[in-house]
């Protein structure tokens, strides 16, 4: 089976457009339409069905997705366990939009020629990850455990960045003219979040603000992605989510959404770093020194209740 075309299929499939999957490779979409169009053939399924938007995996697509990519990630990792020279750094992130990729594109921007590798593990459980993590298949991870006892003995949690929240909303809302808000002003408000998993640390984040501050935050019913919320924010009056300060989002510019920084207190995402105790990847030094260099927070801030006494574990 050809790894190029899996390679193809996944980056279609997690960016939604044959596009941007072909952007990322340095190919022509028309090469990664024809690589795609072979696995189809040698599969005997459909991958893709086109939409409005791009593409959208199938059933089979979906089912196939989780195996391709642990094809691929294997060959990565045979590729670089024979690499001449230093293995690449390959740090875990929640998604490529996220602050922590920003940050992440941030800091190899500022050193050309860092072997990065950063991966999105699809895993909502932080102690999951910690096994990745302990077993090495990631060199770090961000994720956090709220409870750091429950982390493996190799594996240990360190602080890496805030994230404030911002609020995101369309132009219709209430507060779309404010240039800030204080949280006692959200009380009331429907805030949409999707994407709160059972067990991952964000749950457990957005339970503790919504009890602290009595907010109205919905995670109910599927997660149809940025866009579709982006959309939904546009074309409502009241409608609100939350997003990070360093979150890069995407939307149409008809849309006018707003972001509003959020203080008095600000509503701070403390981002954690899974790292193993001993013996980690000699890159993951520098890594952290960035981390260290970024503005501290200004003003009050409300942090979650396992990182009001911080430790490095």
């Amino acid at each position: 089976m050809d790894t190029e075309a899996l390679r193809s299929f996944v980056l279609a499939a997690e960016l939604r457009q044959m596009q941007h999957a072909a952007d990322e490779l340095g190919v022509t979409q028309q090469a990664v339409s024809k690589r795609i169009a072979g696995l189809e053939r040698e599969l005997g399924v459909r991958l893709f069905v086109r939409t409005a938007r791009g593409v959208e995996p199938t059933l089979d697509g979906q089912a196939f997705l989780p195996h391709a990519r642990g094809i691929v990630a294997g060959v990565d990792r045979a590729v670089t366990a024979i690499r001449p020279g230093s293995r690449a750094l390959r740090i875990d992130v929640l998604g490529l939009r996220t602050a922590q990729a920003v940050v992440l594109h941030e800091y190899w921007r500022s050193r050309p020629g860092t072997e990065l590798d950063v991966v999105t593990l699809r895993v909502d459980d932080p102690h999951v990850v910690a096994a990745a993590v302990q077993a090495g298949e990631v060199d770090a991870a961000f994720r956090g455990v709220t409870d750091p006892a429950t982390l493996p003995g190799e594996v240990r949690m360190i602080h890496a960045f805030d994230s404030p929240l911002e609020l995101l909303v369309g132009p219709r809302h209430p507060l779309a003219a404010e240039r800030a808000v204080t949280p006692d002003r959200l009380r009331g408000l429907p805030i949409r979040v999707p994407g709160i998993a059972p067990r991952s640390e964000w749950g457990v984040f957005y339970d503790q603000l919504a009890t602290e501050f009595d907010l109205r935050i919905d995670a109910a019913g599927p997660n149809f992605g940025n866009e579709v919320l982006a959309d939904a924010l546009a074309e409502s009056a009241d409608l609100a989510t939350l997003v990070g300060a360093r979150d890069r989002y995407l939307w149409p510019a008809q849309h006018d959404l707003r972001r509003i920084p959020i203080v008095n207190p600000a509503l701070v995402y403390p981002l954690s770093l899974l790292l193993p105790r001993t013996n980690p990847h000699p890159g993951l030094r520098a890594v952290i020194e960035h981390f260290a260099s970024l503005p501290p927070l200004t003003g009050p801030a409300w942090l979650p209740s396992w990182a009001r006494n911080r430790a490095t574990g």
